[in-house]
């Protein structure tokens, strides 16, 4: 199944349900900070909107009148998409992604370590358990 695109906002709404579990409109409201917290409706829209229309949104429980909701769509998910979007926007190269994390300095030794091991893991062969049974 393919993910739905999501704005700024609808991914801050997301990340509040990632980060908190199952919550009401007036809990993902109030997660934002005072300073840039949208007004009550505009966040009730987004969610129904990402309840109704792209399914990245599920309601877990009613009480009384207020619907409980939760994210229908892991982080892991949903990151796969976006990185899968930025390669796309590249022609599917990596290579200018990659300058830009060690330009911006988010690419650390560590990064590349733990990078190289999992593309030695990727590149073993396949070894069957019947190896060596005739």
């Amino acid at each position: 199944m393919s993910q739905p695109k999501l704005s700024k906002l609808e991914l801050k709404v997301m990340e509040i349900l990632w980060t908190r579990g199952a919550c009401s409109i007036r809990e993902i409201q109030e997660a934002f900070p005072d300073s840039k917290r949208p007004a009550y409706t505009t966040v009730q829209t987004i969610v129904y909107r990402l309840l109704e229309g792209k399914k990245a949104v599920k309601i877990v429980r009613r009480i009384s009148n207020a619907n409980i909701f939760d994210a229908a769509i892991s982080r892991d998910d949903m990151g796969r998409r976006l990185m899968e979007d930025a390669l796309a926007f590249f022609g599917g190269r990596t290579k200018p992604v990659m300058a830009h994390l060690v330009d911006s300095g988010r690419l650390t030794l560590d990064d590349l370590k733990e990078a190289e091991e999992a593309i030695h893991k990727l590149a073993k062969p396949k070894t069957s358990r019947s190896a060596g049974f005739k």
